[in-house]
């Protein structure tokens, strides 16, 4: 029996609303919400990252204090998915810096930071000023070769700020 690997998804759009109105019209709903991590090297989806449950974070002790950790810098890409009259795009992408040692199993991140950025992401707000080129180029390329059509059907300001 031949069973194929299945590559994690960004989780599309599906048209239907957890809100109705008036009541709960604040509650966030993260049903098209992605998130991926991205180094130098390369960009991967890992929907954990939405609880901070990630491979990347999994038995690793967090610190609010960026000197306590030598370890390689990962950015944490929020990726809110929409649709429009072209069909399904990224409409709002943030990134946020995390460290992690592995060997030491020690980390550093700013918690507030993450959320404030998924907000951002939920908001279709573009925040990958802070990303070197070869992070954004990771991320560029995997956005692309995840789904061109999406990619063609996403903003200028998206493509303009990957191209920096």
């Amino acid at each position: 029996m031949d069973e194929k690997k299945q590559k994690p998804q960004f989780q599309i759009v599906t048209g239907k609303s957890t809100t109705h109105g008036a009541y709960h019209t604040g509650v966030l709903n993260l049903s098209n919400l992605s998130a991926l991590w991205v180094n130098k090297e390369q960009a991967k989806i890992d929907l954990g990252l939405i609880h901070a449950k990630s491979a990347l974070e999994r038995g690793i002790k967090f610190t609010t204090n960026r000197e306590e950790v030598e370890g390689e810098l990962y950015w944490v890409v929020w990726v809110a998915v929409d649709r429009n009259e072209n069909g399904p795009y990224y409409a709002g992408v943030a990134a946020c810096p995390m460290a992690v040692n592995k060997e030491t199993r020690k980390g550093w991140k700013n918690l507030a930071f993450h959320v404030n950025r998924m907000d951002d992401a939920l908001k279709r707000k573009i925040r990958l000023d802070d990303m070197e080129k070869e992070e954004k180029e990771q991320l560029k390329n995997f956005l692309i070769e995840y789904d061109h059509t999406m990619w063609k059907n996403s903003g200028d300001e998206l493509r303009k700020m990957l191209e920096a």
